[in-house]
């Protein structure tokens, strides 16, 4: 919980700092990819994260890591997030800063499941109505599953609207279930 909190305090904070510069998703793209790259170096990570290593060999690490891809001021909150010794936080204020931007920006993330993929025309059929129900511009997060036989269903947050092929029977066998 703490770490959830600490994290909210530092994503608001490179947020309100990308807000003012007008750099909301430069500072965004910046930060997920000092994510994944981490993420795609554990040993990194570990070292990153490890209290026993010292704070200058951390930002050493970093600093050639990403060596003229990061703007000063991801950069050095990439130092003070060490310096703190909170850039074990890196993956939840990357998730919290995303969030901030995409609802500053009037975008809205739907994770959108289908049992094959989904083609491009159902993706913007898809983006179409969900941005005609909401209102706002629409990202899809794909996702598969052969679980659910046909159809589609979507979750907008804590919204989860199912029109899925196993969804509606399961639906059946409850009312059938009811009736008996």
């Amino acid at each position: 919980m703490l770490n959830l909190q600490l994290a909210r305090k530092y994503s608001r904070a490179i947020f309100e700092i990308a807000q003012e510069e007008d750099k909301l998703v430069e500072y965004g793209k910046e930060l997920a990819d000092v994510r994944a790259g981490l993420d795609s170096v554990p040993e990194a990570a570990a070292f990153l994260s490890n209290p026993q290593v010292e704070t200058k060999a951390k930002k050493e690490l970093l600093a050639k890591m990403f060596a003229g891809e990061l703007s000063a001021n991801v950069s050095n909150f990439l130092m003070l997030l060490v310096d703190k010794r909170r850039i074990a936080l890196l993956a939840a204020i990357e998730d919290e800063y995303r969030g901030l931007s995409n609802e500053a920006r009037g975008i809205l993330i739907a994770d959108v499941t289908t049992a094959e993929p989904a083609g491009e025309a159902q993706q913007q059929a898809i983006r179409a109505k969900i941005a005609q129900v909401t209102g706002k511009k629409v990202e899809l997060r794909l996702h598969e599953d052969k679980d659910i036989i046909g159809g589609v269903v979507v979750k907008i947050g804590d919204r989860r609207i199912d029109g899925s092929v196993a969804g509606r029977l399961e639906t059946l066998k409850k009312e059938l279930l009811a009736n008996k």
